[in-house]
């Protein structure tokens, strides 16, 4: 039994193939990949620039600096802030892009995610209100940053 060769493009990397990863359901693949490509398609025609240079610049406007996580401690539970590591930051913001690209109804998914991918790259959206939601978080609990030792 031969083993078949997987397609891959010549634009993709690494970055792209985990977001498509993100994307899937049911493990198809093959239909996460479609629309990405067909929504970097849409952004190519929207925005007459280089969709990988937008693609970047939204993850780089999602990903968070710091969050809250919970930890309890003498029977309270507080928010204690915590900067977030590279890959947890890579992480999610590929979940807020893709929950706030299916949260919208009526269209395609390919053109929800090219146009939440758009709004990110311009530092809107509701991926970009996640991540300054979590920033607010964790600056209205910063007072509790000294039990992270803990």
């Amino acid at each position: 039994m031969q083993k078949r060769a997987h397609f891959i493009p010549k634009d993709s990397n690494p970055l792209y193939e985990k977001f498509i990863n993100y994307i899937m359901n049911d493990g198809k693949k093959t239909t996460a990949r479609r629309i990405f490509n067909d929504s970097m398609k849409m952004i190519t025609e929207k925005t007459k620039e280089d969709p990988g240079k937008i693609f970047n610049k939204a993850i780089d406007n999602v990903k968070p600096q710091m969050e809250v996580k919970p930890k309890r401690i003498g029977g309270a539970v507080y928010q204690i802030p915590l900067e977030v590591n590279a890959n947890r930051q890579i992480t999610l913001a590929f979940r807020w892009l893709i929950t706030a690209a299916r949260s919208g109804k009526g269209t395609q998914m390919y053109k929800r995610l090219a146009n939440e991918l758009i709004q990110a790259a311009e530092g809107q959206g509701a991926a970009c209100k996640k991540k300054e939601d979590t920033h607010k978080m964790a600056a209205a609990n910063k007072a509790f940053a000294h039990f992270a030792r803990y």
